[in-house]
């Protein structure tokens, strides 16, 4: 990993020799935004919508983008290049730059832009086949949820609920009412239509989430955007999770019980099965990955 190459400010270099200032407002106050783009066979995957979004989360902040659309393809081009893996994720991120410590912005200094690129492994045939568990805990974090911020603090605490109840992700609710993940997006299924919280500050609107509607246009499944409450989400026929990193993903288990009903219960399940293909679909005709679609 250290061998790898990274980019720095205009600069290529390996990971081990990349630097910043212990003054770098990233550093000391967290003040950036990132993006996340998964990379299957070489070919980044929604490019475009991971750089609009960096758009928005940069405005958010008050941070200009350093770079124009081609700039930061160029950029990602070269850092897959020179990676040997052929499915790969690239991390990005913008800071406001390195000032004396204070609060309020300073003038006059430019962002510190990091880019990298690590391996990635689609979700292996076992977590496709039986699914993952999750339990639920109360979202306390702030109320800019929709910008891509480098601060996770509240979001690695969730983290590490999941990791020490021995499950892959929380499902977070504010006010009784579903969010998302620590670091994923969270969907109802209910009486066959997927069901996606209201797109606000309470969540980052991941590019899956935006993808989802089109998912669903192909599979034939009916979306909808609304609030799901607590009770209504315990009591889906199915619960999804998307992400970057984890694709499309059935719930199969909430707080040790198992979602669903009858003898499908605690099973990954046909919508499900559908939008996986639909992603599958979609990755292929993006980056000529080969056919992995379910039977």
């Amino acid at each position: 990993m250290w061998d790898s190459i990274c980019y720095l400010n205009g600069e290529y270099l390996k990971l081990q020799d990349a630097k910043i200032s212990v003054l770098d407002r990233g550093f000391i106050f967290g003040d950036g935004v990132y993006e996340v783009v998964p990379v299957y066979q070489r070919n980044p995957f929604c490019m475009d919508e991971h750089l609009e979004r960096l758009n928005r989360s940069l405005e958010a902040v008050s941070l200009q983008n350093p770079y124009s659309p081609d700039g930061w393809k160029e950029i990602i081009a070269r850092l897959i290049q020179s990676h040997n893996a052929e499915n790969q994720f690239i991390y990005f991120q913008i800071t406001r730059g390195v000032a004396k410590r204070d609060h309020a912005f300073p003038e006059n200094i430019k962002p510190t832009v990091f880019a990298m690129s690590s391996p990635f492994s689609p979700p292996s045939g076992k977590i496709l086949e039986e699914g993952v568990s999750t339990i639920t805990t109360v979202d306390n974090r702030w109320l800019r949820c929709d910008v891509k911020s480098i601060s996770l603090l509240s979001n690695i605490l969730k983290r590490q609920e999941a990791v020490q109840a021995g499950v892959l992700e929380v499902i977070m609710f504010r006010d009784g009412l579903l969010t998302e993940g620590s670091s994923a997006n969270i969907y109802a299924v209910i009486e066959g239509q997927i069901i996606a919280p209201l797109k606000d500050n309470r969540i980052l609107a991941g590019i899956r989430y935006g993808l989802m509607q089109r998912l669903c246009d192909t599979a034939g499944v009916i979306y909808a955007q609304r609030q799901v409450s607590k009770a209504e989400l315990l009591n889906a026929d199915e619960i999804l999770m998307s992400s970057a990193t984890k694709e499309i993903l059935a719930v199969t288990q909430v707080d040790e019980k198992p979602v669903g009903h009858g003898t499908k219960a605690g099973k990954p399940g046909a919508i499900w099965k559908k939008l996986f293909n639909a992603y599958q679909q979609e990755k292929q005709l993006q980056c000529g990955t080969a056919p992995a679609f379910l039977a």
